[in-house]
């Protein structure tokens, strides 16, 4: 069960594509930064259209869980620590138009919950002191409350904020594609972008032909394009998220739950438009390809959910992938070398629900020339990026994870196959210097080369790059990441 809970029973939001056509701005990406996007400069009179290989919302936001949170668990004291307290609160400003401007247009899509930041253990208590005090700064009326309706263990302390939202995110694209599209944009699915270019125009190559636009915004989790080395300036993780049916007649938590410490732990319920008492647990958050296996870490997950909350039979369980910027700022503007014809927006740290929105309006203000003296004021402070040692430290911290993780598959690799591998595993050989990655899967053999070493999947059959975060089928399709091309087949 590797399909997120909000996929299903969804309706398909598409236009006619038409190659060749020009427009205003070109939107790679139909989540909800691309559709937040969209919306804003279609009602500002802009030609826009709108490019997703898949359907509305069924990449990084259907695998999000729906919290749309200002709170955002401990982000804020890491923020403070490495950060003056104006970037802190523009941060939270920030959020907080991209939250209120979801909350316009969500509609049935989202319900108004309490979000918690909590610890089981007293050693969380610094933890929570660091995120109560960063939040007071910033301006956002934090308390102290410990309900216990967290299944039958009650958190030992609680830092909570009202007033925050709980969103089917699908729903929501869904409900975003649509206003859209009535505002005189077009939204093309099922095509897959193969380049991007800024000159002589901006344009990008597609499967089923090429568009142009006096702008191409890439809202696509990380840059479908290594200008500026973008996989290089973020972490790319991965998450899982089980689904659970309520255990007799439990009551699900009332709140939005993300504990202190713990691999990105958090509980939710299902928002109601989902129509039953449905309860998500997400955590085992690591870095992409670093997973001695995925099945692992997610039965670990299930586990906890089952030993610690009132769950019964598991009903759904995904994983998705977000991008964290070394400086934990997201990155949105005008791509190197893009001539002011490329835009894009990553880094987002898995807040994206909030942090897509902020983006938008940012991205949609430069587009339409706005001054910068008429734009907001956290606009202008977190659009100044501060690089501070602890950010170097951070990135020359994780380029060194990553020269590890490939060095260890490298030495892990055979020089070759004895055998095909078994039904459902992947094997890495090395082919001179390049990786040979051979899996099995429905009882077929493929053989695939890559540049870099790669880590197999044992969860979602997928090779996943532990260099750049990029992933790819088995038959080197890309998946999703900063590559832009399928991986070769050996022959």
């Amino acid at each position: 069960m590797t399909s997120p809970l909000w996929t299903r029973d969804r309706t398909s939001v598409a236009t006619p594509f038409e190659a060749d056509a020009r427009h205003d701005v070109v939107i790679v990406g139909a989540g909800i930064t691309g559709l937040s996007t969209a919306v804003m400069l279609a009602e500002a009179g802009v030609d826009v259209a709108v490019v997703d290989a898949g359907e509305v919302g069924q990449g990084a936001t259907a695998a999000s869980v729906g919290m749309a949170s200002l709170l955002q668990g401990t982000t804020l004291a890491a923020l403070r620590r490495h950060h003056p307290a104006s970037l802190v609160r523009a941060y939270v400003d920030a959020n907080r138009a991209g939250q209120e401007w979801l909350a316009e247009r969500a509609g049935g899509a989202a319900d108004r919950r309490t979000a918690f930041t909590f610890g089981r253990v007293l050693a969380t208590d610094v933890a929570l002191d660091a995120v109560r005090d960063a939040a007071r700064e910033a301006g956002l009326p934090v308390r102290e409350d410990a309900p216990g309706d967290l299944g039958g263990h009650t958190p030992v302390r609680a830092l909570a904020l009202d007033d925050q939202l709980a969103l089917d995110p699908v729903l929501l694209g869904t409900t975003l594609a649509r206003a859209a599209v009535d505002a005189g944009a077009v939204v093309h699915t099922g095509v897959r972008v193969g380049d991007v270019r800024a000159l002589p125009s901006g344009r990008i190559d597609t499967d089923h032909g090429t568009l142009f636009g006096d702008t191409v915004v890439l809202a696509t989790g990380t840059p479908l394009t290594r200008r500026g080395l973008y996989d290089l300036k973020t972490r790319a993780l991965r998450s899982w998220a089980i689904a659970f049916e309520m255990e007799g007649d439990a009551e699900a938590p009332g709140g939005m739950w993300s504990e202190v410490g713990v691999d990105g732990r958090s509980v939710m319920a299902a928002p109601w438009s989902f129509g039953r008492p449905v309860l998500i647990v997400t955590g085992a958050r690591h870095p992409v390809g670093s997973a001695r296996s995925e099945v692992a870490l997610a039965e670990e997950l299930a586990a906890w959910a089952q030993r610690t909350l009132p769950v019964a039979a598991e009903i759904a369980r995904w994983s998705g992938q977000d991008y964290q910027s070394h400086n934990l700022v997201p990155f949105v503007g005008g791509m190197p070398r893009g001539l002011g014809r490329l835009r894009f927006a990553t880094g987002y740290a898995g807040w994206g629900l909030t942090n897509g929105p902020a983006a938008a309006m940012r991205l949609t203000d430069e587009i339409r020339g706005v001054s910068r003296g008429d734009r907001p004021q956290w606009m202008r402070t977190i659009g100044t990026r501060m690089t501070v040692p602890a950010d170097l430290g951070r990135g020359i911290g994780e380029a060194g994870r990553r020269i590890g993780v490939a060095a260890g598959a490298l030495s892990s690799a055979v020089p070759a196959p004895a055998k095909r591998p078994a039904e459902g595993a992947g094997v890495v050989a090395r082919q001179g210097v390049r990786t040979a990655a051979v899996s099995t899967i429905d009882g077929r053999t493929r053989v695939v080369v890559a540049p870099a070493p790669l880590t197999w999947n044992d969860a979602e059959r997928s090779w996943d790059s532990p260099v750049d975060g990029s992933r790819y089928a088995p038959d080197g399709t890309r998946l999703e990441g900063a590559a832009s091309a399928d991986l070769p087949s050996a022959g």
